[in-house]
């Protein structure tokens, strides 16, 4: 049995496709969990107190446990990668200006936005380009919760079907 209707996949974008100063709302919002934070945190080796002991966070200036900085900034980015990256990136190349302004508290609801800061076509890698993106996460009340600037490298649609295509070879 044939299928004869259009496939749509879902996957990010190429680089010709990044738009300069272009925001990108990252969809559906993600509420944390104490669940996720001590998870994380323990999974990653993180035994901060700040994160952990509730007990003792409730002496301290914010008077609770704060979700684990890095569980932040990873959803962030991670919320970011269906729409812009999925299967079109080559590298994650770095990060700068990562920055926590509010904390993240247990129950809150992140939302992430992207904007496209600056593309320009790699030297070194023909068929590629490298894309700098301003991450940022808020809570549910609009505070911002974390800031980053990332860049990646990603394909040209036209170099990237090449290379598939040599590959299925």
């Amino acid at each position: 049995m044939t299928d004869d209707r259009k496939t749509i996949e879902q996957r990010g974008l190429y680089y010709e496709e990044f738009e300069l100063d272009a925001r990108y709302l990252h969809r559906p919002g993600r509420t944390v969990t104490e669940t996720d934070n001590v998870l994380f945190t323990t999974m990653t080796m993180n035994m901060q107190s700040l994160h952990l002991d509730a007990a003792w966070s409730a002496t301290q200036p914010f008077g609770e446990r704060l979700v684990n900085s890095m569980f932040t900034l990873a959803t962030m980015v991670g919320s970011s990668v269906a729409q812009l990256t999925q299967g079109t990136i080559v590298a994650n190349l770095g990060f700068t200006e990562v920055r926590f302004p509010h904390p993240l508290y247990h129950g809150d609801t992140m939302y992430s936005e992207t904007i496209v800061d600056d593309k320009r076509l790699s030297v070194s890698r023909p068929g590629q380009g490298i894309i700098t993106l301003s991450h940022t996460a808020l809570n549910q009340h609009g505070d911002i919760v974390a800031l980053a600037v990332r860049s990646v490298m990603v394909w040209c649609k036209d170099a990237h079907a090449a290379a598939e295509g040599r590959a299925r070879q």
